[in-house]
């Protein structure tokens, strides 16, 4: 099911990695109505903005054609036979095996990661880490605003003065609306601050609007790191619904971080500095790392910038669920599911996995929320039962496959995450962290309305109409 447009051409070909790389690789470039400027907000590019308008028509019509190409890598038969027999040990050592051979980094050992269930729960452990620095931070977020900006800002002013070294980077869209004197007054105090991916007018023409940074991390003196689904944004500090009010922005919002120590650190360090030097920051001395032991998970750190146009935490992700035999429990902010990603769910249900989906019934994207939607009558038919979170925003990206293998970072189960954005994510290994993730995942559950398929048939033809409207854009979402 590609778009509910073209028939899917991904059913059984699961071997054709490089017509995947070819088809994200055409997607790369297409213009996004939510996370791209418009070009009519540069002074004096009317005639450029034409030509974009064209460009844009062109690539749609491009994406739209080629979007059933996307396809998962393989899994061989003896895996998932062996998969099948395999005790809760032996599991884990094919999920480790499986995950290793998709991305170029390895699980490390060793490791403590503590679930932060909400911003201000997020916020508070950030606080305490910046303050207890003593030699480097790290700090990295697509959104980057004045208010909780502004608090972060002082404390990381305030660390720079101690002598700390102290390095900020923000993705130039996701901080749009953030004024320059913020991060002057931040530079001025001793703070290194890159821009990602700033809009040059006069670069326009080779600049890549659609390339994002949508990441959220912090490290601090290489020995605590955290990573997840939260901004830095005062949205976060909405406690309760306004009355009658359904504006994203007075809303509450649901995500998800976690905080980790031990050796694998170190790496998440690697891939900041990794994106720091690729967009010409200040040169950074090596940290070095102490890889003192914290705990006993298995933490794999997965990188899924685009550059190669191979989505790595995306292809990790389909990899486990193929792998799954007991449950899949994902929770996203945005569901825009590739046809692949929708082939996975639908086959798992099929084969007895208990596959559920806890997504947002409100959404500061409703062409997204839309094109999800659409999804639904295909999924649930195929067993897949799907939760819409109420009262909140949902913005976290999580996912619990068996009990054992779980995923928290800045990927969404979108079409943005796959071929656009710099994302990062870690994979954790443990069914004593498993059991922690599936508790989170039945208390959103427990917040959520549950679709049924008899009801949601009975829709009316206005959502059906604003559904099918945006499911033929939903490679743009």
């Amino acid at each position: 099911m590609v778009m509910g447009v073209f028939p899917s051409s991904s059913k059984g070909s699961r071997d054709s990695v490089d017509i995947n790389i070819i088809c994200q690789a055409s997607a790369a470039h297409v213009w996004n109505s939510r996370n791209a400027p418009p070009l009519a907000s540069y002074p004096n590019l009317r005639a450029k903005q034409d030509i974009h308008m064209r460009q844009l028509w062109l690539l749609m019509a491009l994406n739209l054609g080629l979007a059933a190409c996307a396809v998962a890598p393989p899994v061989d038969r003896d895996t998932e036979r062996a998969m099948q027999d395999a005790d809760a040990p032996g599991r884990i050592a094919i999920f480790r095996r499986e995950g290793e051979r998709i991305a170029p980094t390895k699980f490390i050992d060793g490791n403590s990661v503590e679930l932060l269930h909400n911003g201000p729960e997020t916020y508070s452990a950030m606080e305490q880490l910046i303050g207890d620095a003593r030699q480097r931070i790290d700090m990295e977020s697509y959104e980057f605003d004045t208010v909780e900006g502004g608090k972060f800002a002082d404390l990381l002013i305030a660390k720079a003065a101690q002598g700390v070294t102290v390095d900020l980077m923000y993705d130039a869209w996701g901080s749009f609306e953030t004024p320059s004197s913020l991060f002057d007054r931040m530079r001025q105090g001793g703070v290194h601050v890159v821009e990602f991916s700033p809009f040059d007018p006069v670069a326009l023409a080779t600049l890549d609007l659609n390339r994002r940074d949508h990441r959220k991390l912090l490290v601090v003196d290489g020995a605590v790191a955290i990573t997840g689904g939260v901004n830095i944004s005062q949205v976060y500090e909405n406690r309760q619904r306004q009355p009658q009010s359904d504006d994203p922005e007075q809303l509450p919002w649901r995500d998800t971080d976690i905080r980790m120590r031990g050796p694998v650190v170190a790496e998440f360090e690697r891939l900041f500095v990794t994106a720091w030097r690729e967009q010409k920051g200040p040169a950074l001395p090596d940290m070095a790392s102490s890889g003192t032991r914290a705990g006993e998970l298995q933490v794999q750190a997965v990188d899924g910038a685009p550059i190669d146009h191979r989505p790595l935490i995306y292809r990790t992700l389909l990899v486990a669920i193929t792998l799954a035999r007991s449950s899949i429990h994902l929770t996203t902010g945005f569901f825009v599911p590739t046809p692949d990603l929708e082939d996975a769910l639908e086959i798992a249900a099929r084969r007895g996995v208990d596959v559920e989906l806890v997504v947002p019934s409100q959404s500061d994207s409703s062409m997204a929320l839309a094109a999800g939607r659409a999804r639904y009558e295909d999924l649930m038919a195929a067993g897949v039962r799907i939760f819409e979170r109420q009262d909140a925003v949902l913005h976290a990206k999580t996912a619990v496959i068996d009990g054992v293998w779980s995923t928290v970072g800045s990927s969404n189960l979108d079409w943005r995450s796959v071929v656009d954005n710099a994302e990062i994510n870690a994979v954790v290994l443990g069914g004593a962290f498993g059991g922690q993730m599936e508790q989170m995942f039945d208390e959103d559950r427990t917040r959520s309305k549950a679709i049924e398929p008899a009801r949601w048939a009975e829709r009316p033809f206005g959502e059906r109409l604003h559904e099918w409207t945006a499911q033929w854009l939903d490679v743009l979402l």
